[in-house]
Protein backbone atom coordinates (compact mmCIF):
# COMPACT_ATOMS: atom_id res chain seq x y z
CA UNK A 1 0.00 0.00 0.00
CA UNK A 2 1.13 3.72 -0.72
CA UNK A 3 1.12 6.22 1.87
CA UNK A 4 1.19 9.74 0.93
CA UNK A 5 1.38 12.39 3.31
CA UNK A 6 -1.09 15.13 3.71
CA UNK A 7 0.89 17.88 2.00
CA UNK A 8 1.72 15.51 -1.08
CA UNK A 9 -2.37 15.01 -1.62
CA UNK A 10 -3.19 18.30 -1.20
CA UNK A 11 -0.35 19.10 -4.09
CA UNK A 12 -1.46 16.09 -6.47
CA UNK A 13 -5.17 17.21 -5.74
CA UNK A 14 -4.43 20.86 -6.52
CA UNK A 15 -6.30 21.39 -2.99
CA UNK A 16 -5.01 23.07 0.16
CA UNK A 17 -3.86 20.51 3.40
CA UNK A 18 -7.14 21.91 4.87
CA UNK A 19 -9.42 21.05 2.59
CA UNK A 20 -7.63 17.49 2.78
CA UNK A 21 -7.87 17.27 6.25
CA UNK A 22 -11.37 18.53 6.16
CA UNK A 23 -12.12 15.12 3.63
CA UNK A 24 -10.48 12.64 6.24
CA UNK A 25 -12.20 14.62 8.96
CA UNK A 26 -15.56 13.93 6.75
CA UNK A 27 -15.18 10.60 6.12
CA UNK A 28 -14.93 11.47 1.98
CA UNK A 29 -10.94 10.08 2.80
CA UNK A 30 -9.28 7.39 4.68
CA UNK A 31 -6.17 8.06 6.82
CA UNK A 32 -3.82 6.24 9.08
CA UNK A 33 -0.22 7.26 10.33
CA UNK A 34 2.87 6.19 9.61
CA UNK A 35 5.90 5.01 11.36
CA UNK A 36 6.91 8.22 12.13
CA UNK A 37 3.17 8.90 13.87
CA UNK A 38 2.60 11.74 10.64
CA UNK A 39 -1.05 11.49 9.17
CA UNK A 40 -1.35 9.50 5.67
CA UNK A 41 -3.93 8.26 3.36
CA UNK A 42 -3.78 5.18 0.99
CA UNK A 43 -2.61 5.34 -2.47
CA UNK A 44 -5.48 3.77 -3.83
CA UNK A 45 -8.12 5.97 -1.77
CA UNK A 46 -6.40 9.46 -3.26
CA UNK A 47 -6.73 7.86 -6.73
CA UNK A 48 -10.51 6.96 -6.23
CA UNK A 49 -10.86 10.76 -4.77
CA UNK A 50 -8.93 12.77 -7.64
CA UNK A 51 -11.28 10.62 -10.20
CA UNK A 52 -14.22 11.71 -8.61
CA UNK A 53 -13.14 15.45 -7.91
CA UNK A 54 -11.83 15.57 -11.52
CA UNK A 55 -13.48 18.36 -14.10
CA UNK A 56 -11.94 19.18 -17.67
CA UNK A 57 -13.36 22.49 -19.30
CA UNK A 58 -15.56 21.71 -21.89
CA UNK A 59 -13.93 20.72 -25.20
CA UNK A 60 -14.66 23.30 -27.81
CA UNK A 61 -13.85 21.31 -30.94
CA UNK A 62 -17.33 19.55 -30.28
CA UNK A 63 -15.83 16.25 -32.45
CA UNK A 64 -15.44 13.03 -31.76
CA UNK A 65 -12.07 11.50 -31.15
CA UNK A 66 -10.34 7.89 -30.21
CA UNK A 67 -8.02 9.98 -28.24
CA UNK A 68 -8.93 9.96 -24.98
CA UNK A 69 -6.10 12.58 -23.24
CA UNK A 70 -7.78 15.59 -24.61
CA UNK A 71 -6.78 18.89 -22.67
CA UNK A 72 -8.37 21.89 -23.15
CA UNK A 73 -6.37 25.27 -22.26
CA UNK A 74 -4.94 28.68 -23.00
CA UNK A 75 -2.12 29.24 -25.78
CA UNK A 76 0.46 30.96 -23.56
CA UNK A 77 3.33 31.69 -25.91
CA UNK A 78 4.09 30.85 -29.93
CA UNK A 79 7.85 30.87 -31.02
CA UNK A 80 8.05 30.51 -34.53
CA UNK A 81 10.96 30.53 -37.00
CA UNK A 82 10.28 30.12 -40.76
CA UNK A 83 9.62 26.20 -40.46
CA UNK A 84 8.40 25.04 -37.12
CA UNK A 85 7.15 26.18 -34.07
CA UNK A 86 6.84 25.62 -30.13
CA UNK A 87 3.42 26.13 -28.99
CA UNK A 88 2.67 26.25 -25.24
CA UNK A 89 -0.26 25.65 -23.81
CA UNK A 90 -1.63 26.26 -19.95
CA UNK A 91 -4.38 23.15 -19.53
CA UNK A 92 -5.13 23.95 -15.77
CA UNK A 93 -2.38 22.85 -13.26
CA UNK A 94 -0.58 21.99 -16.68
CA UNK A 95 1.83 22.86 -19.14
CA UNK A 96 1.62 21.49 -22.63
CA UNK A 97 4.31 21.85 -25.30
CA UNK A 98 3.91 21.06 -28.76
CA UNK A 99 6.19 20.96 -31.81
CA UNK A 100 4.50 22.07 -34.80
CA UNK A 101 5.19 23.34 -38.59
CA UNK A 102 4.94 27.34 -38.38
CA UNK A 103 2.32 26.86 -41.39
CA UNK A 104 0.20 24.85 -38.95
CA UNK A 105 0.08 27.61 -35.86
CA UNK A 106 -0.57 29.50 -39.01
CA UNK A 107 -3.65 27.34 -39.94
CA UNK A 108 -5.15 27.08 -36.46
CA UNK A 109 -4.55 30.64 -35.83
CA UNK A 110 -2.40 30.26 -32.66
CA UNK A 111 -1.24 33.06 -30.48
CA UNK A 112 -1.26 33.63 -26.83
CA UNK A 113 -4.96 33.61 -25.44
CA UNK A 114 -5.94 31.58 -27.92
CA UNK A 115 -8.07 28.16 -26.70
CA UNK A 116 -7.04 25.04 -28.03
CA UNK A 117 -7.04 21.31 -27.36
CA UNK A 118 -4.07 19.00 -26.56
CA UNK A 119 -4.61 15.73 -28.35
CA UNK A 120 -2.13 13.34 -26.94
CA UNK A 121 -1.85 9.87 -28.04
CA UNK A 122 -1.39 7.30 -25.19
CA UNK A 123 1.17 5.54 -27.41
CA UNK A 124 3.14 8.17 -27.09
CA UNK A 125 3.07 8.97 -23.36
CA UNK A 126 5.85 8.19 -20.68
CA UNK A 127 5.35 7.38 -17.60
CA UNK A 128 7.87 7.14 -14.86
CA UNK A 129 7.65 6.31 -11.34
CA UNK A 130 9.96 6.31 -8.43
CA UNK A 131 12.11 3.16 -7.65
CA UNK A 132 10.48 3.38 -3.83
CA UNK A 133 6.85 2.84 -5.56
CA UNK A 134 8.00 -0.96 -6.22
Amino acid sequence: MTQIRIRDAAVFLGVSDDTVRRWIENGALASSLDEGGRKVVDGVDLARLAKEHSANPVDPSDMNSSARNRFVGLVTKVTSDLVMSQVELQCGPHRVVSLMSTEAVRDLDLKPGSVAVAVIKSTNVIVEASRSNS
